[in-house]
């Protein structure tokens, strides 16, 4: 591992172990000169490669032929930012170091700066740190109308880090209120950098999109429904390992009762109803458009179903709002109904009155006939009665 270039005076020493410190003397004729080499080694679990939320281990060493000195060591990131580590263990031949999780955007060449007071040292280690992951976040939510569609992305760094090995991932759903996982696709990625996707689910309607930015993985819904809603969870495999990213649907449907026109003097229930449990920051709204202040109604927190009731015909607006943007709106048209429709409630309302009212009447006459006719038949039974008793009279004369 060593090569002298005696016109230059120079030893150099390939592949440097820790073993290699120590002190050199050069000797050329009477003269001699010695030099104390000092060695650090830096190692790194995992080999640097990682997956997202991963914590990396680092481990300084050194050796030399003198007292080893008491390091100061600062790391800092691929965007030149200084890193704190908390220090697990400490000799003054060992550091090991735990860095935070680190994340897809943390890929890149790192610097570990070591510094010493007696003797002088001021030395810059650069190591290679590669995080594969997704640059979407760990967890996020995504909001649909019902009969919408939607396309759910997940964009992954394999190659932008230019990550050498293959890795498996696959992409699953829960339904929202549901312990059961679907699997809706699985994936492999070559060393090469090649994507190869294949369906799983026949029962879940969702397409894979032929044309898509390169190294994401996707799904189409082309109309969602309510029942739709859940956790859309894409992971990664990788030496027993794994990453995932989730997308939260929850989708939005409004509806009225009773369903059809309304009908002049009538009322009319609208309900706005979301899938799944909203943040603290949002809620719902359902807005009269061209209305005033007081056709405005806003959900309580956390409430997930909103209702108004109408009276009049016109335009209605359910809004979803986080963080005062509005994320979805759902229209609903109030129709007033036609006005035959209206003269026919109200001949049909005046004829069901005067209906009941001639039922009444006609109880009321039939009544009183039967008690004519029961008082009729009373007296003529007295009459009966009485002629009886008076031809008995006469038979006994």
């Amino acid at each position: 591992r060593a090569d002298i270039k005696m016109e230059y005076k120079q030893l150099r020493v390939s592949k440097l172990k820790l073993s290699d410190a120590g002190i050199y003397t050069c000797k050329y004729g009477s003269q001699k000169v010695q030099t104390s080499l000092h060695v650090f080694k830096l190692t790194i679990s995992l080999d640097g490669h990682f997956l997202q939320n991963e914590v990396p281990e680092l481990i300084l060493m050194q050796n030399s032929p003198n007292p080893l000195p008491d390091l100061r060591i600062t790391l800092f990131n691929s965007n030149n930012n200084r890193v704190m580590a908390e220090l697990e263990n400490e000799t003054r031949q060992k550091y090991v170091m735990n860095l935070k999780k680190v994340e897809a955007m943390d890929s890149g060449t790192w610097v570990c700066q070591v510094h010493s007071d007696s003797p002088l040292i001021n030395q810059n280690i650069s190591f290679p740190l590669k995080v594969l992951g997704f640059q979407n976040p760990d967890s996020e939510r995504k909001y649909a109308t019902v009969d919408s569609t939607i396309i759910l992305s997940w964009h992954l760094n394999f190659q932008k880090i230019k990550w050498k090995t293959g890795f498996t991932g696959q992409l699953n759903w829960k339904q929202q209120g549901s312990a059961n996982t679907h699997e809706l696709l699985d994936f492999n990625i070559t060393a090469q950098g090649e994507l190869h996707e294949t369906k799983k689910s026949r029962d879940f309607l969702f397409e894979i999109p032929e044309r898509k930015p390169e190294s994401t993985v996707e799904v189409k819904l082309p109309k969602v429904h309510f029942n739709h809603s859940g956790q859309y969870q894409c992971q990664l495999a990788y030496q027993g390992r794994h990453a995932q990213s989730k997308i939260e649907l929850v989708v939005m449907k409004v509806s009225a009762n009773p369903a059809g026109p309304l009908s002049r003097g009538a009322n009319m229930t609208l309900t706005c109803q979301v899938s799944g449990s909203l943040p603290s920051n949002a809620y719902l709204s359902w807005e009269r458009v061209n209305g005033t202040k007081m056709d405005v109604k806003n959900s309580k927190q956390h409430e997930v179903k909103l209702e108004v009731n109408v009276s009049a015909a016109g335009l209605w607006s359910c809004h979803l709002t986080e963080d005062n943007d509005r994320k979805i709106s759902l229209h609903y048209h109030v129709e007033e109904a036609p006005v035959w429709i209206n003269h026919a409630i109200i001949g049909a309302s005046v004829g069901g009155s005067v209906l009941v009212f001639a039922l009444a009447c006609l109880c009321i006459i039939s009544g009183i006939s039967w008690q004519r006719r029961r008082q009729r038949a009373k007296r003529m039974a007295q009459a009966r009665q009485y002629l009886l008793e008076n031809k008995t009279c006469q038979c006994q004369q």
